[in-house]
């Protein structure tokens, strides 16, 4: 598999988490960004087939790095990450163009269902 994955949290440890559950089951191809800022920068320099993005994060949310991408390619494929109780957030992320949301904390089974819905 050589899609390329995004991965934007600004906890090590979540990017970690995902990136692991991604690696053991063939996805090779993956960037990190600690912010939104980053994630933006990544995406110009990476363009990655998939995004999975925090909403909350320092510098820039992952709502405003959501509409930025958006802004530079209208395709970009987005998934948002958030904890329980950001309800709000999670609708305007969806109408922003995110593909899917899920819920922290997940269950490896979930992150890949939706990375091999969305990219196969």
């Amino acid at each position: 598999m050589d899609k390329k994955i995004l991965l934007v949290d600004d906890a090590a440890f979540m990017r970690m988490m995902i990136k692991d559950t991604l690696t053991k089951n063939g996805y090779t191809s993956i960037a990190e960004a600690a912010d939104g800022e980053q994630a933006v920068e990544q995406f110009k320099l990476e363009k990655p087939d998939l995004i999975i993005m925090d909403i909350t994060m320092p510098n820039k949310t992952g709502i405003e790095a959501l509409r930025d991408i958006k802004a530079i390619d209208s395709t970009a494929k987005i998934v948002m990450c958030s904890a329980m109780g950001q309800e709000s957030m999670v609708v305007e992320a969806i109408k922003l163009g995110a593909l899917d949301f899920i819920v922290k904390p997940f269950k490896p089974d979930r992150i890949l269902q939706t990375v091999s819905k969305i990219i196969g």
